[in-house]
This record gives C-alpha cells, structure tokens and sequence, in this order.
C-alpha cells in the first residue's frame, strides 16, 4: 500500500521563499469508490477531478473551510481514484521559512537533524496536514501538479523498518473511520496524534 510505503520518503517543495524538506512521518489511505470516507467516493466532481488522474499528481483541498491538505494520487488513471493525505512531517530542511509561514517564532535552527532532540515548542510546525501545507507552502497553486514535474518532490529518505510503522485507524473524519488506513512513524515527535 503506497500509505505505508511513503512513510520515512523525503518531501520536497522549492518555492519563492525558499526551499523546505521534511520525513513523512504520517499518512492515511483513501480508497476512492470503494471508500464512503474518500473524496472521490461519488464520482469524479469538479473539486476532485485531480484524484482521477494518474498516479503521482497532487490533490489540495481546503478542508473545513480553514487550511488546504495535500494527498498524491496513488492509482492509475481510472482505476477508483486513490490518494494518500500526508498528515505529518519531521521537518529536516528550511525550519525558520516554515516557522515564519505558521506565524510561530523562528527561534528554530535552519537545518534539524533526524536524531535531534525535539523540544515541544518545535513540533507544531508539521504536526498536522493543515499544518504541514502551511509550513511547506503547499496551496490551491499545486492542486494538480505533477510530482518531480513542478515545485513538489517526493525523494528517497530514510530507510524505514516494517516494525517501526504503526497502523491505526484513520482521524479527523465521520465515516469509515474503523478502517486501519493511517500509518505513522513509531514514537516521532511530528506524529500529529498518538
């Protein structure tokens, strides 16, 4: 399942400010037609038409209103619209532009270490999708792009043992949320919820 292997993937977004680069540390599954809790449930629509194209192409919605999250694509051209949200990353590249973007205080290194320690204050930056476009400068420019294509990457990064993936039920929605389609980094600070 492509939710469980983007877990430890590098995401990489170059922009007008600056680049920013993060582990995917947290991800859920959507399943397209086959799944009440996925956007693309109903069918191909204007808002997700993005979802029914091929696999690698970026789909940025505004969620509630309030902040845009980002999924890839994760199945071929017509064949059920799947994608995975990135719910979290561990920010390694391009801290202090990702804390100005979240309006936090920029009292953060540039450059964090995967195996630093994380004071609390820190996890905020990406712990979270909304959060995570908001730091890396994803928006409605992107719905659409093209992986490695435009400014959005996602490169090799760590290399992730199977055991050190936790499964759980997906967060933050109303149906089929009894499905164990959420992954996540075991004991990573920028996990947004345990």
């Amino acid at each position: 399942m492509v939710a469980r292997e983007l877990i430890g993937k590098t995401l990489m977004v170059g922009g007008p400010g600056g680049t920013t680069a993060g582990y995917v540390v947290e991800t859920e599954a959507y399943l397209g037609l086959d799944d009440p809790a996925s956007h693309a449930y109903r069918g191909p629509t204007r808002r997700n038409q993005v979802m029914f194209e091929a696999c690698g192409h970026l789909y940025v919605y505004l969620s509630y209103g309030v902040h845009h999250c980002v999924n890839t694509v994760a199945r071929p051209a017509g064949i059920a619209a799947g994608a995975v949200l990135l719910r979290a990353v561990h920010p390694v590249s391009g801290l202090r532009l990702m804390a100005r973007r979240r309006g936090l205080s920029e009292d953060v290194p540039d450059d964090l270490a995967f195996d630093t320690p994380v004071p609390a204050r820190w996890r905020v930056l990406t712990n979270g999708p909304g959060k995570l476009t908001q730091a890396m400068g994803i928006g409605p420019n992107h719905n659409g792009l093209e992986l490695a294509v435009g400014e959005v990457s996602i490169l090799e990064g760590l290399q992730v043992a199977a055991k050190s993936i936790e499964v759980s039920m997906r967060i933050g929605i109303s149906q089929a949320v009894e499905e164990p389609y959420r992954f996540s980094l075991a004991g990573d600070p920028f996990v947004s919820r345990r």
